[in-house]
């Protein structure tokens, strides 16, 4: 997923297997089967393009990041007590974004 996102645009399983392997050894069929799993969780799209199955993100990073902290939320039992956690642990400009955010969505603003 990091890669798809970071390169923003579809990719064959081979493009991403000589990315990683750059850095460490990863398989083939790896890549292979963790692909076809996410494909099959709809994390990503697939299409073929000759014998080579192309595959591309479904959200943007941004909204898989929502997604998260969204579950987080609500798996706690005291939500209140994890936004202020979660709040206070923010630095002053991701407090001011959060503020600008919070401003914009009150005044009915995207």
């Amino acid at each position: 997923m990091e890669r798809l996102w970071a390169w923003d645009r579809p990719a064959s399983v081979r493009e991403i297997v000589d990315d990683l392997n750059r850095t460490r050894p990863v398989a083939y069929t790896t890549v292979t089967t963790v692909a076809d799993i996410l494909h099959q969780k709809g994390w990503l799209s697939r299409h073929k393009e000759g014998r080579a199955w192309i595959y591309a993100p479904t959200r943007s990073r941004a909204a898989h990041t929502a997604e998260l902290m969204r579950d987080a939320l609500g798996d706690t039992g005291d939500q209140h007590a994890a936004l202020q956690l979660f709040v206070d642990s923010m630095d002053s400009t991701q407090a001011r974004t959060l503020r600008d955010i919070l401003d914009r969505t009150e005044n009915g603003r995207p």
